[in-house]
C-alpha cells in the first residue's frame, strides 16, 4: 500500500499499541522505543512487525536502521543526529523507505541530500513529550516546506491534536503525526476513528 495514503501517523512506543491502533484502522505507524536492552528491543520490533502483518499496517522503526534490516521492518525514520552514522548505501541497498525529521532550512537540505521518502517538519507547535532544541516552526513553515520539496510528502509533527490537524493539512502537509493523542488517550481507538473522519477531506 501507498503509506502516505493514510493522512494521519500515529507514533507509538510499545507494540502493543500497534495491534491495538491497527486494528482501528491506522495503517501507519512508527514506533519509537528507547533504552531497552538489545533482546527486549528485538522483541518490540518483531511483535510491531507481526502485528503490523496482521492488520496490513505500513510499520516505521525510528533510528534503529540495522535492526530493521535483520527483521523485516520495510521503513525507517532518521533524526538528524542518526545521519551521523547510519550507514546510507546499506539502508538503500537494503531495500528500506526513509523519512528524515527536519527543523530548520540546513537540515531540510541535508536532508534532501539523501532522497527520502518522505520528510518531517516539527515541531508544528510546542510539545513536552520531548525537549527540542528548536522552537515551534508554526503552520506557514509547513506551505514553505512543501513548495521547497515540490511531490515528496511532507509530514507535520509537534503539539498536533485532532482539532489542529486540518489546518496542518490546508497548509501543505500530507500527512500530520502525533502520539499523545493517541498513546495517553482515554479511548485510542475512539481516537483512530476521529482522526480518520477529520484527515478523509
Amino acid at each position: 500500500m501507498n503509506a502516505l495514503a493514510q493522512k494521519f501517523y500515529p507514533v507509538v512506543d510499545d507494540a502493543r499499541w500497534v495491534n491495538r491502533l491497527g486494528a482501528a484502522g491506522a495503517r501507519f505507524i512508527q514506533l519509537r522505543v528507547k533504552d531497552l536492552p538489545e533482546p527486549e528491543l528485538r522483541a518490540q520490533v518483531r511483535a510491531a512487525r507481526d502485528y503490523a502483518a496482521k492488520h496490513d499496517v505500513c510499520l516505521v522503526l525510528n533510528d534503529f536502521w540495522q535492526l530493521a534490516l535483520e527483521e523485516g521492518v520495510s521503513y525507517i525514520h532518521l533524526g538528524q543526529e542518526d545521519l551521523d552514522t547510519a550507514d546510507m548505501p546499506a539502508i538503500r541497498k537494503g531495500g528500506l523507505r526513509v523519512g528524515i525529521s527536519t527543523h530548520c532550512h540546513e537540515e531540510l537540505e541535508r536532508a534532501l541530500t539523501f532522497a527520502p521518502d518522505y520528510v518531517a517538519l516539527g515541531p508544528v507547535w510546542e510539545t513536552r513529550l520531548k525537549k527540542m532544541a528548536f522552537g515551534p516552526q508554526g503552520v506557514e513553515k509547513l506551505g514553505e516546506w512543501k513548495r521547497l520539496i515540490g511531490s515528496m510528502p511532507l509530514v507535520a509533527i509537534g503539539g498536533i491534536t485532532l482539532q489542529r490537524a486540518p489546518l496542518c493539512l490546508a497548509a501543505g502537509a500530507d500527512c500530520v503525526s502525533a502520539v499523545s493523542a493517541f498513546t495517553q488517550h482515554a479511548d485510542p481507538e475512539g481516537q483512530v476513528k476521529a482522526w480518520l473522519a477529520a484527515t478523509s477531506v
